[in-house]
């Protein structure tokens, strides 16, 4: 009698070379041995070897929708098992091999049933972008919604113009979508960014059972590793020689001078958190605000350069919720443009603002973030405290921030330590 049941196909050959996953499989024994693959993955860890299903509370599991994946491999296990006891003794009068296409056949044939019309629905990638997009809008982050958006844009035109069903992200397209932008001599960096971020639409359209894949692409393609772009951190001594630049008071360039000090005596704060700082902001010696990434609170000590600065924004009448600086952001999306608009004039200023003060670096507002990060190494301070100063979530995020500077403070040291 033919035997039948489900298993995780282990097999070093069989391991997914992308995602490092094992596929479940169909192990039939009639005469002689076969195993017959099934489009799910999972970890070894993933598979309940007992009860020969998915478990849901494992990690690698979380973006696959395991109660119906259970049901579909069941089904198949046990429409496979139906075919055997049909046949009877007519088992006896073929192969193996014969048997396993019958069992293709049945599944087949099942496929063309409700189960498939449910597993191919048409949610299209814009539908549901747009969706996404209007969240993150709702939330006050247009910046994160223009991302969505063109994702999706290079998305369509890589398809003629025209929106996919999420059916149709294949890994094959996800594949031909790179190759096409590698011809182009777009970066890795860019490609990847557009990819994230149809990869985050496509989960959550998974997670929020909005649709159901015969297989998650994403887990079968691997998306391009970005390269940092070279950055250098700008030393204290040539950060702190702004200081005595003098500019016309209440300049363009003037205003940019002190957003630079500001932003450095916060421990390298983010440009779009002092475009948001409110005079509410402003307790007692403290400066308190939340990161506009990630909403962590944090509590920078007013120092004497920084109560100077403010002294002179603070002046005159101004209520509690009034914007300190005139970059004023509120992080609407009505008001993202002007907030972008004031950022690019600001970084042109920053250019001026470098040369006079003999910075050979390109100094924008993200470099001042990264040289305190940087300058707080090289002075000692741990990483630690290095991470919580920056507001990051982890220590992870810390050490990769600070990677690329590593050769370069090195070698600094080494030239203090031989001179």
């Amino acid at each position: 009698m033919a035997r039948i049941r489900l298993i995780l196909d282990t097999r070093k050959s069989s391991k997914s070379a992308t995602s490092g996953l094992y596929p479940v499989a169909l192990r039939l024994f009639h005469k002689r041995q076969r195993l017959i693959r099934l489009p799910y993955y999972t970890s070894m860890h993933g598979w309940d070897n007992s009860n020969h299903k998915f478990k849901k509370s494992v990690l690698v599991n979380k973006s696959q929708d395991c109660d119906y994946i259970n049901k579909l491999i069941y089904d198949r296990c046990h429409l496979a098992k139906k075919l055997i006891d049909e046949l009877g003794d007519t088992l006896n009068t073929i192969t193996v091999d014969s048997l396993v296409e019958h069992i293709k056949i049945a599944w087949s044939e099942k496929e063309n049933s409700t189960i498939k019309q449910k597993i191919t629905n048409t949610l299209s990638l814009e539908e549901w972008g747009e969706v996404i997009i209007n969240r993150k809008l709702k939330a006050n982050q247009p910046g994160t919604a223009k991302w969505y958006r063109g994702a999706i844009n290079a998305i369509k035109k890589f398809n003629k113009g025209k929106d996919i069903k999420l059916y149709d992200i294949t890994v094959t397209f996800l594949k031909e979508f790179e190759a096409h932008h590698d011809h182009l001599g777009n970066s890795k960096n860019g490609i990847s960014a557009y990819l994230r971020g149809i990869r985050s639409i496509y989960n959550s359209a998974i997670k929020e059972d909005r649709f159901i894949p015969i297989k998650n692409s994403f887990m079968h393609y691997k998306i391009p590793r970005t390269t940092r772009t070279k950055k250098r951190a700008i030393s204290k001594e040539k950060l702190l020689a702004i200081r005595d630049l003098e500019y016309g008071k209440g300049t363009e360039i003037w205003h940019t001078k002190n957003y630079v000090l500001v932003m450095f005596n916060c421990r390298g704060m983010n440009f779009i958190d002092l475009a948001k700082l409110k005079v509410k902001d402003v307790d007692n010696d403290r400066l308190r605000y939340g990161r506009s990434k990630t909403g962590q609170p944090l509590s920078v000590k007013i120092t004497v350069e920084l109560a100077l600065i403010l002294s002179y924004y603070l002046v005159g009448e101004k209520e509690e919720d009034d914007f300190i600086f005139p970059v004023g952001y509120d992080g609407s999306p009505e008001n993202y443009k002007h907030y972008m608009s004031h950022r690019r004039r600001v970084n042109k200023q920053l250019k001026i603002i470098g040369a006079d003060a003999g910075i050979e670096q390109n100094l924008t507002t993200y470099s001042i973030r990264h040289s305190w990060a940087t300058i707080a190494k090289f002075l000692g301070v741990s990483i630690e405290v290095i991470s919580e100063s920056l507001g990051h979530n982890s220590l992870k995020t810390t050490e990769i921030y600070l990677k690329h500077f590593h050769n370069e403070v090195l070698d600094e040291a080494n030239e203090k330590v031989v001179s």
